[in-house]
C-alpha cells in the first residue's frame, strides 16, 4: 500500500541507481546493452529491489526510460543473486525470464503478463528446485506457444502467429513448491494433471476457472491452509470437497454478482457445514453471494445491546458456532454485511467506511472490477459525509490507481474519489510526500487515458493543489499533459475551461526558466488557438480571458515568449478582440498587461510603432475599465515606447508630443490609494525608467507606479522595493534637472514611505 512514511536510504539508493544505472552500477557495452562493472556484487536483499522497483518505475513513471537489456544484468548468480520478485503486465517477455533462468528463486510472482509464452513454462523448471512461492495470476498466453516453431510451412505465410495449447506441461520436479496462484488459467488446461505432482500444497488459487470436479484437492486435505475459489460457480459436490480440507484457514468462494448468472446459492446449511468441519478456519469470503435462506437471527433480538463480534452474538445465526471470531469476514455486495454482530474483527462489505476501505485493500490486486465498485462507495461516502480514516482512504485509492493504471473503471471512479480526498477540508492532514503521490497517479490517469470523464475528474483534483508549487516537481509533465488537452481538436468545454486555469496558474509566479520551458512545449500558439477560435465563435467565456491572463503571465520578463506572441499574430488578435469585446473590462486589463510585457522588451518595440497600434494605446489612456488597470497598462506600454526617443517614433500619426500629452492627463486622473489587480515579482522594469531625461513622462509614470504600490501594499513592496536597489535610483532622480517637480516630490514620497517601513519592522531584540 502507499505509504506516508519518509523513503528509506534503501528505497532512495534504489531509486537513484535505477535512474542512473550507466553512472552506478553499469556500462554500455557497444553503445547498447547494459552490463554490470566487472568488481561489483549484490545480494538478494537489493537485487529483489532493484528488480521490483524497476518493474513499479516502468509501470508508474512515464519519464523512466526502460532499458531492453534490464534483465540480463541478473543472468549471472555470481554477481547477483535474485530469490523474491514480482513482475507485471507488459514489462516482462520470455527473454527477460530466461535471462534471469539461472538464479534460485523463492518466490515468483507474475501478474497479467500477457507476453510471456510456453517458451516461459520451459524457463520455469529452471527454477523448479527452489521455488516455494508461484503466482501466475492472469498470464493468458503462458501455456500457448507458436505452431511449428522450428519451421514453417506454407500456411505461415497466411496465419503467421497461429497458436496451439501447450498439453503436456505438470508442475513436475516442484519438489518445494507450497504456494501456487493459476487466476484467470486459459480454458483447455487440465488442472488436475497440471497439479498431481505437487506433493504438498499449502495455498492454491483457482480464481476465474470453472471446474466442475475438485476431488482431486482432497489430496492436499492435511497441508492445504488457503484455497481461493472465486468467480467459480459452484455445486453441492463443491462444498462436499471444500469440507474436506480440514487444515484450511483462509476460504474465499466470493464472486462477482455481476459477471455471470451462477446456479449456485448460498444456504444456511453450507455455512453451518462450514464452521463445523472447518475449524482453524481464520478468514472467510463469501462476498458477492445471494443466500438462498434466511441466515440471520430474529430481527429484535439483532438489534439488541452493543455491537459484538462475539460467536454467541453473532447476526448471522450459523456463524455463532464459530469457536472465536474470524479475522476476516468478506461480505461485499451481501446483505449480511448490515448486520449488528458480525464475528470477525476486519469486515469487508459496504455498509460504513470501514467496510468498504477493507474491500479495497483486500481485492485490489487481481479483482479490479469489485474495486472499482468498492472505490465508488468510498467516493460516495467522501462527497456526502466526512471520511474519518483520510490517510488510509488514500494510500488504497493511490494504490488502485497505481496497480491498475490501464483499467478505465479504476480510473473514473478512483480520480473522482481523489477529488474529495484532496480538497481543502483534509488538507492538513496530508503530508507533502502523500500530495505528490496523489498527483503522479492523477497525471498517470491523464496520461494514459483521452477520455473525459478521467480528463475533467483528474484536472479537478488537479485544482485542490496550491499552483504552482505542489506541481513543481512534475512541472514539464503537467504541461506537456495540459496543453495535450487542449490541442485535441474536439474538445469539452469543462475540461477546457479548467485546463486553460490550470495553465494560468502554473505560469504564474515561476522563474523565468520555467516560463521559457513551457512557451518552447507551445504554450504561447496553444492559447492562440483558444483565443482565435473563441473569436471565430464571437463568445468572450472564462477560456477567453484566462488564455489572456496565462499569455500576460507567461510573457512577464520572458522576451523570447514575448516574440513568440508576435511572430503568431498575437496583435492581429489584440485588435480584433478589443473591437469586438468592447464593454470586456477584464479582457482588456489582460490583454494591456501582456502587451506591457512585450514593451518592456527593447528589441520588440519597434513592431509595436504603427499608427494603429499607438492610436488604440492611446485611446485606452481614457478607459475606466477596471478601475485604472486599462489606463495604467496602456500608459506602461506607451511609456516604454516613449523611453526610446524622439528618433525611434517613426510614425507621423498621431504625433508623439500629443500622446506625451494625453498621459500625463491620464497619470494625473488616477487615485494613488487604488487598490490593484496586479503582482509584480520585480520591480526591474519600471526601475530602468527612472535614470533618464529622454522621457520625463515615463518616469512620473514609473515613480507613480511605485508610490502607489509602497503606499497600499508596503509590507510587499517596501522590501522588494529596497532590495532591488530603487531607493538609490530615486534620490539620483531627485537631483536630475530634466524631472518634473511633481515627478520629484512623489519620489520623495516613497522614500519616506520605505523609510517609515523599515523602522517600523526594526528587530530590536536583543
Amino acid at each position: 500500500m502507499a505509504s506516508d512514511s519518509p523513503e528509506s536510504l534503501m528505497t532512495l539508493c534504489t531509486d537513484y541507481c535505477l535512474r542512473n544505472l550507466e553512472g552506478t552500477l553499469c556500462y554500455l557495452l557497444d553503445n547498447e546493452t547494459l552490463r554490470l562493472h566487472p568488481d561489483i556484487f549484490l545480494p538478494s536483499e537489493i537485487c529483489d529491489k532493484l528488480v521490483n522497483e524497476y518493474v513499479e518505475l516502468v509501470k508508474t513513471d512515464s519519464i523512466f526510460e526502460p532499458h531492453e537489456s534490464f534483465f540480463t544484468l541478473f543472468s549471472d548468480p555470481r554477481s547477483t543473486r535474485l530469490a523474491r520478485i514480482h513482475l507485471r503486465e507488459q514489462i516482462v517477455q520470455d527473454q527477460d525470464l530466461e535471462a534471469i533462468r539461472k538464479q534460485d528463486l523463492v518466490e515468483l510472482y507474475l501478474t497479467n503478463c500477457e507476453k510471456l509464452t510456453a517458451k516461459s513454462l520451459q524457463t520455469l523448471v529452471s527454477f523448479s528446485h527452489t521455488l516455494i512461492s508461484l503466482s501466475l495470476f492472469g498470464c493468458c498466453n503462458i501455456f500457448y506457444e507458436e505452431e511449428n516453431p522450428g519451421g514453417c510451412e506454407d500456411d505461415c505465410l497466411v496465419n503467421p502467429t497461429r497458436q496451439v495449447l501447450v498439453k503436456d506441461f505438470t508442475f513436475e520436479g516442484f519438489s518445494r513448491l507450497r504456494f501456487l496462484n493459476l487466476g484467470r488459467l486459459i480454458e483447455g488446461v487440465n488442472v488436475e494433471t497440471l497439479l498431481r505432482p505437487l506433493a504438498s500444497l499449502a495455498a492454491l488459487d483457482l480464481s476465474g476457472i470453472q471446474l466442475n470436479d475438485v476431488g482431486f484437492l482432497t489430496q492436499w486435505k492435511d497441508s492445504l491452509v488457503s484455497l481461493v475459489l472465486y468467480n467459480m460457480d459452484l455445486s453441492e459436490e463443491h462444498i462436499q470437497v471444500i469440507a474436506q480440507l480440514h487444515k484450511l484457514r483462509h476460504l474465499d468462494i466470493s464472486r462477482d454478482h455481476l459477471s455471470s448468472y451462477y446456479k449456485f446459492k448460498l444456504t444456511r446449511r453450507v455455512l453451518n457445514l462450514f464452521v463445523e468441519n472447518l475449524v482453524n478456519l481464520t478468514s472467510l469470503d463469501i462476498s458477492g453471494h445471494t443466500m438462498l435462506e434466511n441466515c440471520t437471527i430474529p430481527s429484535m433480538e439483532e438489534k439488541m445491546g452493543q455491537t459484538s463480534i462475539e460467536p454467541a452474538k453473532s447476526s448471522i445465526a450459523p456463524f455463532r458456532g464459530l469457536k472465536r471470531p474470524l479475522q476476516f469476514l468478506g461480505l461485499f455486495e451481501t446483505s449480511l454485511c448490515r448486520l449488528t454482530h458480525i464475528p470477525a474483527y476486519k469486515v469487508s462489505g459496504d455498509k460504513n467506511e470501514e467496510q468498504v476501505l477493507n474491500a479495497i485493500e483486500a481485492y485490489t490486486e487481481h479483482r479490479p472490477e469489485i474495486t472499482s465498485r468498492a472505490i465508488n462507495l468510498l467516493f460516495d461516502i467522501a462527497r456526502i459525509e466526512r471520511c474519518s480514516q483520510l490517510l488510509r482512504a488514500l494510500q488504497l485509492v493511490i494504490t488502485a490507481l497505481k496497480c491498475h493504471k490501464d483499467d478505465k473503471n479504476i480510473q473514473v471512479t478512483g480520480s473522482a474519489a481523489l477529488f474529495y480526498l484532496t480538497n481543502s477540508e483534509y488538507r492538513m492532514e496530508q503530508s507533502v510526500k502523500l500530495r505528490r503521490q496523489v498527483i503522479q497517479v492523477v497525471l498517470n490517469g491523464m496520461e494514459s487515458y483521452q477520455e473525459v470523464t478521467v480528463q475533467r475528474n483528474c484536472c479537478l483534483t488537479l485544482c485542490n493543489f496550491s499552483i504552482p508549487e505542489e506541481l513543481e516537481f512534475q512541472y514539464r509533465r503537467v504541461n506537456e499533459l495540459l496543453l495535450n488537452i487542449l490541442n485535441q481538436s474536439r474538445q469539452d468545454e469543462s475540461i477546457q475551461r479548467i485546463a486553460v486555469h490550470l495553465c494560468n496558474a502554473l505560469v504564474c509566479q515561476v522563474d523565468n526558466d520555467h516560463k521559457e520551458a513551457v512557451g518552447k512545449m507551445g504554450f504561447v500558439m496553444t492559447m492562440l488557438k483558444l483565443i482565435q477560435k473563441k473569436l471565430a465563435d464571437k463568445t468572450c467565456d472564462q477560456v477567453m480571458e484566462f488564455s489572456w491572463s496565462a499569455l500576460w503571465n507567461i510573457t512577464d520578463e520572458t522576451p523570447d515568449n514575448c516574440e513568440m506572441f508576435l511572430n503568431y499574430s498575437g496583435m492581429k488578435l489584440f485588435l480584433e478582440c478589443l473591437k469586438e469585446f468592447p464593454e470586456k473590462q477584464e479582457l482588456h486589463r489582460n490583454m494591456l498587461g501582456l502587451l506591457g510585457n512585450v514593451a518592456e522588451v527593447k528589441e520588440l518595440r519597434p513592431q509595436l510603432m504603427t499608427s494603429q497600434f499607438i492610436s488604440v494605446f492611446s485611446n485606452l489612456l481614457e478607459s475606466k475599465a477596471d478601475g485604472i488597470e486599462v489606463s495604467y497598462n496602456a500608459c506602461g506600454v506607451l511609456s516604454h515606447i516613449m523611453f526610446d526617443g524622439p528618433e525611434a517614433w517613426g510614425i507621423c500619426e498621431p504625433h508623439r508630443e500629443e500622446v506625451v500629452k494625453r498621459m500625463w492627463a491620464a497619470i494625473q486622473s488616477w487615485d494613488i490609494n487604488s487598490r490593484r489587480n496586479i503582482n509584480y515579482r520585480s520591480f526591474e522594469p519600471i526601475l530602468r525608467l527612472l535614470p533618464q531625461g529622454i522621457s520625463p513622462v515615463s518616469q512620473h509614470w514609473a515613480t507613480w507606479a511605485l508610490y502607489n504600490l509602497v503606499s497600499v501594499y508596503p509590507d510587499k513592496y517596501c522590501p522588494l522595493l529596497i532590495k532591488e536597489g530603487g531607493i538609490p535610483l530615486l534620490k539620483d532622480m531627485i537631483k536630475m534637472a530634466s524631472a518634473r517637480q511633481e515627478t520629484k516630490e512623489m519620489a520623495r514620497k516613497v522614500i519616506e514611505h520605505c523609510s517609515n517601513f523599515k523602522e517600523e519592522n526594526m528587530d530590536t531584540s536583543r
